[in-house]
């Protein structure tokens, strides 16, 4: 399994898991034009078996219509529909999906499950597949109420360092509104170390820190600091990496 990340940030989050052995592709995320999208697989979509949706937000679904128009597979909740598709949208319908229902795009067995964030119905998603294993992706959340056992591989949301949120609302660089808002909306360091720490990691190869903040994170910190809590492989996500994301690490 490759994981390829074409946007992990306010401006856009998009990642791709792609199979070696069958080349199907599960989208997470449309905060990016579907051109980038197309660029990345060389132009051969057919290979895309379904996009998973989190929440409405545009950063993670502003260019939900062009994969619709593509007629990509579309996951998401019935809150996110409600808030990401206008009512007079004729075309493609996305896919509805519940929390705890499973269902399948390709290869891929996939379970919604509700996060904490200021959107209508956001999900996180845990993943199956043979090649990458159980894949916990989580993003916009500021905690996790779950324990996923199982664990192969860690998508997760490390958005901000809590001592750097607060110096930059001291001095000026923040509002104390952003500040209450990002607190209460996505996950902090400490948080994403304590979530971590609270899961069975045993059988983890790989822990992507993903949807870093701009100005509230500190990058070489945090991944030292969680490489040194669980002994793993950890990788901070940036626009262009392509990442081995197996099972096993051989």
């Amino acid at each position: 399994m490759k994981l390829y990340i074409l946007g992990s940030s306010s401006k856009g989050n998009c990642y791709l898991l792609q199979s070696e052995k069958t080349g199907e592709v599960l989208i997470l995320e449309a905060g990016i034009k579907l051109q980038e999208v197309k660029k990345a697989l060389n132009f051969n979509i057919s290979s895309i078996v379904g996009c998973c949706i989190t929440h409405e937000h545009g950063d993670h679904a502003k260019y939900v219509l062009q994969y619709l128009e593509a007629r990509i597979p579309v996951r998401m909740s019935e809150g996110t529909m409600h808030k990401t598709i206008p009512s007079d949208y004729a075309s493609f319908s996305p896919l509805m999906c519940e929390a705890g229902s499973r269902f399948s795009l390709g290869g891929f067995d996939i379970i919604p499950f509700d996060v904490q964030h200021d959107a209508e119905e956001p999900f996180g998603y845990l993943i199956r597949h043979e090649e990458c294993g159980t894949v916990l992706f989580a993003t916009d959340t500021y905690y996790l109420k779950y324990k996923f056992p199982g664990l192969n591989n860690v998508l997760i949301e490390c958005n901000y360092s809590l001592d750097i949120l607060n110096h930059n609302t001291d001095t000026g660089h923040i509002s104390p509104v952003r500040r209450e808002r990002t607190i209460k909306s996505h996950m902090s360091y400490n948080t994403c170390l304590d979530t971590l720490q609270a899961n069975d990691l045993s059988q983890v190869n790989n822990i992507i820190l993903i949807h870093l903040s701009d100005a509230n994170s500190n990058e070489s910190e945090f991944v030292t600091g969680i490489k040194a809590a669980t002994g793993k492989n950890v990788i901070a996500a940036h626009k262009g990496m392509e990442i081995e994301f197996n099972k096993t690490p051989y």
